[in-house]
C-alpha cells in the first residue's frame, strides 16, 4: 500500500511557504529522507532541483555552488519561488560555509527555498554550527509501531523483532533473506559509508567488533575493562569510548552513561549498550522470530 510519513505533510506545508530558513532532515539511513523530499519536488507545484552529494568520489563546496546556480538559472517564472534540496550534504567539504555565504547573500528575486538532508549526525551538527539562525530542524525518526501496523499490517511483536525499516518489509518472509539485507545493505553500508569514511579510524576492525559486540550484549550495562577483555586488538578504554560515540551520530548505538549529579561517578559508569533499531540486533543473531515469540524475557 502507498504510505506517507507524517513529516511529509509538515515539510510540504513549511516549503510552500515564503523562504526565511534553510530547513534541515536529519535522520538514520534507510527510513524515507530521500521518498520525502522526491515526493515534496513531485507534489509541491514550484520548480524544484534535486541533486545529491552520495558519491564515491570527494565532492567540495563547488558542488553547492553549482547546485545553486542551477537552481538560480532554472528558476521560477518572474518572481516565483524555487525550491533547491541537497542530499546526504554532509559528505561535501565545507558545505556550510559555502552555504551561509549563498545564503545570506541571496537576492529577493528568484526567491530560493532550501531543503538539505544528513544521515551523519555529528557531521552535520559541526556543520549548523556556523548556520546558527539560519536553519529549522527536523528529524526523521525510525518507523514506529503505529508507522509500521498502518503501512504493512505488522503486529507488535513482529515491529519488536524486525525494527522500523521499511525497506526491510518484504524480505521479512524469509528470515535468511531478512538478515541478510540488514547486515550488507544497512549495517555494513553505514559503518563503511558513514563511519569509516567520514572520520579516522585507527582500529576499523575494533570499530566493527564493538558493534557486533554492543548487538550481542544489548540493553546490558558492560565496563570497558570488560569490553577490552572480549575484544581483539583493543586497545584502551578511550578508543572504545569515542568508536561508540561514532556510532552514535551513525543512528546504530549507543552507550548509555549512568545518570548522576557527581561527575565523578558519572565518569566511572559502565555504560548500557544501546541499539537504535532492533533490527540490528536481531539480523545479527542466531535466533528466529518464532524463537524470540517463545522467549518472552528476550
Amino acid at each position: 500500500m502507498k504510505y506517507e510519513r507524517p513529516l511529509l505533510s509538515i515539510l510540504h506545508t513549511e516549503l510552500s511557504r515564503p523562504a526565511r530558513v534553510i530547513h534541515v532532515l536529519i535522520g538514520p539511513r534507510q527510513v524515507g529522507k530521500t521518498t520525502i523530499a522526491r515526493r515534496i519536488e513531485e507534489s509541491i507545484g514550484i520548480p524544484t532541483v534535486y541533486a545529491t552529494a552520495d558519491s564515491p568520489v570527494p565532492l567540495d563546496s563547488a558542488w553547492i555552488e553549482t547546485q545553486w546556480r542551477r537552481a538560480m538559472a532554472e528558476g521560477a517564472p518572474p518572481g516565483g519561488p524555487i525550491l533547491l534540496i541537497l542530499d546526504e550534504v554532509q559528505k561535501v567539504r565545507g558545505w556550510s560555509e559555502t552555504l551561509k555565504l549563498l545564503w545570506d547573500s541571496r537576492p529577493k528575486m528568484p526567491e530560493i527555498r532550501v531543503l538539505i538532508l544528513g544521515s551523519s549526525s555529528l557531521l552535520m551538527q559541526e556543520g549548523l554550527s556556523s548556520l546558527a539562525g539560519r536553519f529549522f530542524l527536523h528529524r526523521c525518526n525510525h518507523w514506529g509501531y503505529p508507522e509500521c501496523r498502518t503501512a504493512f499490517g505488522w503486529s507488535l511483536e513482529q515491529w519488536i523483532y524486525f525494527g522500523g525499516y521499511p525497506g526491510d518489509a518484504s524480505f521479512t518472509e524469509n528470515e535468511s533473506s531478512w538478515k541478510r539485507y540488514i547486515a550488507d545493505s544497512l549495517i555494513e553500508t553505514v559503518l563503511a559509508r558513514d563511519v569509516l569514511q567520514m572520520s579516522k579510524i585507527a582500529k576499523p576492525v575494533l570499530l566493527r567488533h564493538l558493534f557486533a559486540l554492543a548487538a550481542t550484549l544489548p540493553a546490558q550495562s558492560v565496563s570497558y575493562n570488560k569490553m577490552l577483555g572480549q575484544l581483539h586488538d583493543a586497545g584502551n578504554t578511550t578508543t572504545l569510548a569515542h568508536y561508540l560515540k561514532l556510532l552514535e551520530t551513525a543512528f546504530l548505538a549507543s552507550g548509555l552513561e549512568l545518570f548522576s549529579r557527581g561527575k565523578q561517578r558519572k565518569r566511572g559508569s559502565s555504560p548500557k549498550l544501546v541499539l537504535w533499531n532492533n533490527a540490528l540486533v536481531n539480523a545479527l543473531s542466531t535466533r528466529t522470530f518464532a524463537d524470540s515469540l517463545n522467549d518472552t524475557i528476550w
